[in-house]
């Protein structure tokens, strides 16, 4: 089936369809006609997976401590609505967005006049899930990103594998214990909750840096790549990527 690519959206149409009119969806792996927004038509299986659904995900966490919303689409393109209550955190959270071309919404009441740990901590958590929740049973995508990433005088390595398994290895000392009234130690507090409930492997490695500002900053945009590298469908990559056939969770 040819392809014919139709305005600037991506959409496409197949010339040979009965149906020439009819939009069935964006993108072409092996002669097939993949649509992340519109169901799979049956003429046209999607050779990966749940793919041709929307790769998308809706969070709600609520307890005594939080209220969150979260929404989360991995095939964006950057756009961030966030609110938290914590400034400098929305500021990482909307960088984190537009590196990955993930489109986020974040709405977040917490206890922030006790302090952010909760806020931050359960945005992780909900942001884990939602990851999780929105690459499905994983088949087609490259499953491993990584990003070294300069940041002024900052340089960060981030490396994932969304294996199903939680690791977590953090490597990063900031030298001092607030970036204004955010507290440095939360960086490694919500990278460990988004890695536990993605239940990816998350290594973040800081090479040599002295802004703390800096530091943070390059956390969430090399971590943002190495995303963006790892949720990327692979038209070589028909089946899921692993020699046990599944990426589920303990296996």
């Amino acid at each position: 089936t040819h392809l014919f690519p139709l305005g600037t959206n991506g959409w496409c149409v197949p010339l040979r369809s009965t149906h020439p009119t009819e939009l069935l969806g964006i993108g072409s792996f092996a002669g097939r006609v993949v649509s992340r927004q519109t169901p799979a038509d049956s003429r046209f299986p999607a050779p990966f997976g749940n793919f041709a659904m929307s790769r998308s995900a809706s969070i709600s966490r609520s307890t005594a401590e939080t209220q969150i919303q979260l929404q989360l689409d991995l095939d964006g393109t950057g756009q961030a609505q966030i609110e938290t209550g914590v400034g400098f955190f929305n500021h990482m959270l909307t960088l984190l967005a537009k590196h990955s071309l993930f489109d986020l919404t974040v709405d977040a009441t917490g206890d922030i006049d006790v302090d952010f740990h909760h806020t931050v901590e359960d945005v992780g958590i909900c942001l884990g899930q939602a990851i999780a929740q929105a690459v499905g049973d994983k088949a087609g995508i490259t499953r491993y990103g990584s990003m070294t990433l300069p940041m002024e005088e900052t340089l960060m390595t981030s490396a994932v594998d969304l294996s199903g398994r939680m690791a977590f290895v953090y490597r990063i000392d900031f030298p001092s214990e607030k970036i204004g009234e955010f507290d440095t130690e939360l960086v490694e507090v919500f990278w460990e909750a988004v890695a536990a409930n993605a239940r990816m492997n998350l290594h973040l490695l800081l090479h040599h840096g002295h802004n703390s500002h800096h530091i943070s900053e390059a956390s969430f945009k090399a971590t943002a790549r190495a995303l963006r590298q790892a949720v990327t469908v692979d038209p070589r990559q028909p089946g899921v990527p692993s020699s046990k056939g599944t990426l589920t969770e303990g296996t």
